[in-house]
């Protein structure tokens, strides 16, 4: 059964980011045999002087196969986020089952980057649902991004990879089938979205950062000089950044 977990507004300004507890978060869960994690996206949410957040306003979601019953990785995300969050934030935590996510909760997730909503409307939106909403501590005003980060996931066309199997550790040079064998990515594309030969040659940097479109982990390649050893390396990070916020 897959299942998003989304969760936002983690952090104080002193203590390690929600994609660090994101990751953290997944490793546990593998841990206890709840959940084959797959990916981890970050998705950018809209910057507004109206909206209480930490640093960027950006959520984080899990996404994999569910290993157990969706009580017991609930009980499990709940403890995690309550143990290790800032005693300052305002932690939100979602779980769907993907059958769950509506094209309404994803238009919600797009709502989320452009207009300045609710709690009140997070909890609507999953009335009548199976899905799984809570907050922890103080305002508990993270539902709203952990909702909107599930929905946007779900999407498939928002959000970069924080982790997928093999990725923050794999550089180097590579045909890019080789490289499409060690990381559990679904594709390498150019900037235009165009395919590229599985024979072609990529550096892969040190910061490197897939990101979701058309529902695919999709790698963005750009071109390199001639006088390179190989064709494409791995979009930069201020590229990267522009398009995913």
């Amino acid at each position: 059964m897959k299942i998003f977990i989304g969760i936002d507004d983690t952090d104080n300004l002193d203590t390690r980011g929600t994609g660090f507890q994101a990751r953290s978060l997944g490793f546990s869960l593998i841990s206890a045999g709840l959940f084959d994690l797959k990916s981890i996206t970050r998705h950018q949410l809209l910057v507004d002087k109206r909206i209480p957040f930490t640093s960027h306003n950006s959520s984080a979601c899990l996404a994999g196969e569910a290993l157990a019953g969706i009580d017991r990785i609930v009980d499990h995300c709940r403890t995690f986020l309550v143990r290790e969050s800032a005693f300052d934030s305002d932690v939100g935590l979602c779980v769907a089952r993907a059958e769950e996510v509506s094209p309404a909760l994803i238009a919600y997730g797009r709502r989320a980057k452009a207009e300045v909503l609710t709690m009140d409307e997070a909890y609507s939106m999953i009335r009548g649902t199976g899905i799984f909403l809570e907050g922890f501590k103080n305002a508990k005003i993270g539902v709203i991004g952990s909702l909107a980060g599930a929905g946007l996931r779900a999407g498939g066309e928002d959000g970069r990879l924080l982790w997928t199997r093999n990725l923050r550790e794999t550089t180097g040079v590579f045909s890019i089938r080789q490289f499409l064998e060690i990381v559990d990515i679904d594709r390498v594309v150019e900037k235009n979205l165009d395919g590229i030969s599985q024979d072609a040659v990529i550096r892969i940097t040190e910061w490197c950062r897939p990101v979701m479109a058309g529902g695919k982990i999709t790698l963005i390649a750009e071109k390199v000089n001639e006088n390179e050893p190989y064709e494409y390396q791995s979009a930069s990070k201020d590229y990267i950044k522009g398009i995913s916020g």
